[in-house]
């Protein structure tokens, strides 16, 4: 396997720990977004498999528009209809953003220096 085209995660095969893309606000919010859409998803797939019988028409095809069907009302509900848990996991990333820097050596002495506030 090629460096570029590696697996996801640390040289050393764990999770990356990389948190940099969190720091803006716009990367937290379409992540939020991006993670409602795919629980809603995950949503509408489960109460299309508790379907009660077979259609007379049913066919693989069928199956697979329906999926992108859905696929495409999740999306549009995070959009415009959101249920609040990616606004919720949003505002939990932000929280822990705020811990991590305030717990960061550097980010202390530097508001000790007048150099910033740390909140």
């Amino acid at each position: 396997m090629s460096k570029l085209l590696g697996p996801i995660g640390s040289p050393s095969g764990g999770v990356s720990t990389d948190t940099s893309r969190l720091a803006s606000k716009e990367n937290l919010e379409a992540a939020g977004q991006r993670f409602e859409a795919v629980f809603t998803g995950m949503m509408l797939k489960s109460m299309r498999q508790a379907k009660l019988g077979d259609g007379l028409f049913d066919s693989k095809g069928e199956d697979q528009f329906r999926d992108m069907q859905d696929q495409q009302l999740a999306q549009s509900m995070a959009v415009h209809a959101p249920i609040g848990i990616g606004k919720a996991m949003t505002a939990f990333l932000a929280r822990s953003m705020k811990t991590e820097t305030a717990a960061e050596p550097g980010a202390a002495s530097a508001a000790a220096q007048g150099g910033g506030t740390v909140k």
